[in-house]
């Protein structure tokens, strides 16, 4: 299919052990409308086959590149990796558990139906011992946070209030 470095194939191995991971995950908050996949060709002669996504939509039944998905379609999909890739080290790092995330926006360019999707993920995560730290300026999201910390701008600075 074309020449590929040797760094370039290793590091595609563990991508697609990544992936995998991460379709386990994508597949739950997609309602397994989308997997991901490594493409393994370069899109054109001038193109080096290496580590890009391409996206199955079962919707549609076409694979697309990663890059035509939506603003929350990419929010998705990228919080999917993030845990597919924390997935993957702790499954290989004997014993290391990543007990903490923190996850800055997105949320506003999810539809009610994404929204609700990503957030029961990382409320699993956080059922399972892991603190997720979730920072966002939306009111429905914000409605279905137990425990916040809320940040109020001042003409004097900024105050912090803890909101159980």
């Amino acid at each position: 299919l074309g020449k590929v470095a040797f760094e370039t194939f290793v590091q595609g191995a563990y991508f697609d052990q990544v992936l995998n991971a991460a379709n386990e995950r994508l597949h739950v908050m997609s309602a397994s409308r989308y997997s991901l996949a490594h493409r393994d060709v370069g899109r054109n002669r001038r193109s080096i086959a290496g580590l890009e996504i391409d996206v199955l939509d079962r919707y549609t039944g076409s694979m697309r590149p990663s890059e035509t998905l939506s603003g929350g379609e990419t929010f998705l999909a990228s919080l999917a990796l993030a845990l597919g890739l924390s997935d993957v080290i702790m499954a290989q790092a004997g014993g290391m558990y990543i007990d903490a995330m923190f996850v800055d926006e997105g949320f506003g360019s999810l539809d009610s139906e994404s929204l609700s999707a990503a957030v029961g993920t990382l409320l699993s995560l956080a059922g399972n011992n892991r603190l997720v730290g979730v920072i966002s300026h939306v009111d429905e999201l914000k409605a279905g946070i137990d425990r916040r910390i809320v940040v109020h701008k001042t003409s004097r600075g900024s105050t912090v209030t803890v909101e159980a």
